[in-house]
């Protein structure tokens, strides 16, 4: 029989429990996270493995509440539906609604900070500090991505097409906190030089601004759409909460279940 020395060790610098504690982040838990770190202050340490600053929490919570609702988007109704389905499952119904974060809704904030990362990876020698020289990297990536016939992540928005309010308030809090970095930059000067290119003005929207802001606080890339799923889980726990006392999900679901046309079946074309 193996000794316990003999047994696999894994490490982690997360949460480890014994019989009398609980450790996290190599905290005691209960003296001192409990009662003294909020959950977006823990929820970055978490990712990063080291305490964010003031500031840092500040724009990062601003990220989470930017995010976390948008109205009857299909996140929220699929969450509705899944509820009205299996009331037995409320795992079931913010998984639902989470599942459905993709490359048209929250998957932006992701899309955006990858984007904006890649052409800030591409310039080579020191980044410009200038709006001028911002400017001109803007308008040769704004170019580019119209002779590929490629939109550009974060740009536009099918209902904020005057201006997204989230964008300039996150810039101004970022700005406020020192923390305007070279993907707020760029995504700034994307959204001056633009029209130059399209020949229309379009807003910058609120998915794409948190992602900048997410990457200039230094925050793993390949994580940016759980940043946006955990400020969206928020938002879908709201939403089965009033579908408790107001609920729409019935009259979502007989909404189309009534009012459903019979037609031919029509085999359905395939490209070969």
């Amino acid at each position: 029989m193996n000794s316990r020395q003999d047994q696999p060790t894994y490490p982690t610098a997360l949460g480890a429990s014994s019989l009398h504690t609980i450790t996290l982040l190599g905290q005691d838990l209960a003296d001192d996270v409990m009662g003294k770190v909020g959950f977006g202050e823990l929820a970055f340490w978490l990712a990063t493995q080291r305490r964010p600053t003031t500031g840092e929490v500040r724009v990062f919570e601003a990220v989470l509440a930017a995010l976390a609702d948008h109205g009857f988007t299909p996140t929220a109704i699929v969450t509705r539906l899944t509820y009205l389905s299996a009331p037995d499952s409320i795992q079931g119904a913010l998984a639902a609604g989470l599942l459905g974060g993709g490359s048209r809704f929250l998957g932006v904030t992701e899309d955006t900070g990858k984007f904006l990362h890649t052409v800030l990876a591409g310039i080579e020698g020191e980044l410009p500090t200038a709006h001028s020289d911002w400017d001109k990297v803007a308008l040769e990536v704004v170019q580019n991505r119209r002779a590929e016939n490629a939109f550009v992540p974060g740009l536009g928005h099918h209902v904020h097409k005057q201006g997204d309010p989230r964008t300039p308030r996150l810039m101004q809090i970022a700005t406020e906190e020192g923390l305007f970095g070279p993907h707020l930059a760029l995504f700034a000067a994307i959204g001056r030089v633009h029209p130059q290119v399209l020949g229309k003005t379009l807003p910058l929207n609120g998915a794409g601004v948190c992602g900048a802001a997410l990457a200039d606080l230094g925050l793993p890339l390949q994580l940016l759409r759980g940043f946006a799923l955990l400020a969206r889980t928020a938002g879908l726990i709201g939403q089965l909460a009033e579908e408790l006392h107001r609920p729409v999900g019935n009259d979502i679901f007989l909404s189309v279940d009534l009012h459903n046309e019979s037609v031919d079946p029509e085999p359905y074309p395939y490209s070969s």
